[in-house]
């Protein structure tokens, strides 16, 4: 039985024979992230980290999209479950910082939407890559939490606070050309049909470097995240978190599920 067997709302093609491995958000709704998904997101890059037969990790979305973000029903269970919610605030902080710790390079494959936990994972790969027409989305502002789940600890030392605040606090989508520019990615192609051989290219490329030598500038770097935003990530998902009880929330899941806008008058005691 293969070892990734139990990540069951998961698909995991691979390894090749160079060791890449593909990491595929592959659901209904544009690839929503499930209760379930969510957790085992949150654990796999240990299991790659392990795996002696995974050179390199290459992230992707199956179908029109990267992925549409958490499940309408994940997020109601958020609101109502405390159970619930403490866990999935771990998972979302297990997240990045798995990601961050897995000694192996991570290639992520963005098209079509990108939002919620896939859209973490995407971002803090190591190797970024989309297409001109992919949505980027931090929606949480939009939804009535706070921006928890990634923004904080990389957008500021990515594209610069400026364009952090602008993005995060209005919500407003960025195409996959206008990441590039702004350095939130690390490359664009103009389409879909370049996407996945670019990536592919790149990760065999990683897969063939000196081993050692790149997982070391990997570690070496991403302690810009551990050291500089780590106690700000931490208190952002807790900001996050402290939200889905709150009552903003429930009129962001509300207007989504009506399309439309969200009606979030009133006082606010922050």
């Amino acid at each position: 039985m293969s070892r990734y067997a139990r990540f069951g709302h998961l698909r995991v093609d691979g390894p090749d024979e160079d060791g890449v491995v593909e990491l595929v958000l592959d659901a209904p709704n544009l690839n929503a992230v499930s209760d379930e998904a969510h957790g085992e997101l949150a654990e796999i890059w240990r299991e790659f980290d392990r795996d002696r037969e995974v050179n390199a990790v290459l992230l992707r979305g199956e179908g029109k999209g990267f992925s549409a973000g958490g499940s309408f029903d994940l997020v109601e269970k958020l609101t109502t479950d405390f159970e619930a919610r403490s866990r999935t605030m771990r998972e979302a902080r297990d997240l990045v910082y798995n990601v961050i710790d897995c000694s192996k390079p991570i290639v992520s494959a963005i098209h079509g939407p990108a939002v919620g936990a896939g859209l973490v994972a995407g971002v803090l790969a190591d190797v970024s890559v989309v297409t001109k027409t992919a949505k980027i989305v931090d929606g949480h502002t939009r939804l009535g939490v706070a921006a928890g789940d990634h923004a904080a600890i990389c957008w500021p030392l990515l594209c610069g606070m400026a364009k952090a605040k602008y993005y995060l606090l209005t919500c407003r989508p960025l195409t996959g050309e206008e990441a590039e520019r702004i350095g939130l990615v690390s490359l664009c192609v103009d389409d879909d049909a370049e996407l996945l051989p670019t990536a592919r290219e790149i990760a065999h490329e990683l897969t063939n470097g000196a081993p050692n030598a790149i997982r070391f500038t990997k570690q070496s770097l991403n302690m810009w995240y551990r050291q500089l935003a780590g106690s700000i990530f931490d208190a952002s998902v807790a900001l996050e978190f402290y939200g889905f009880a709150g009552p903003e929330v429930r009129e962001g899941l509300a207007s989504h599920r009506e399309h439309r806008k969200p009606d979030f008058t009133g006082k606010a005691d922050a």
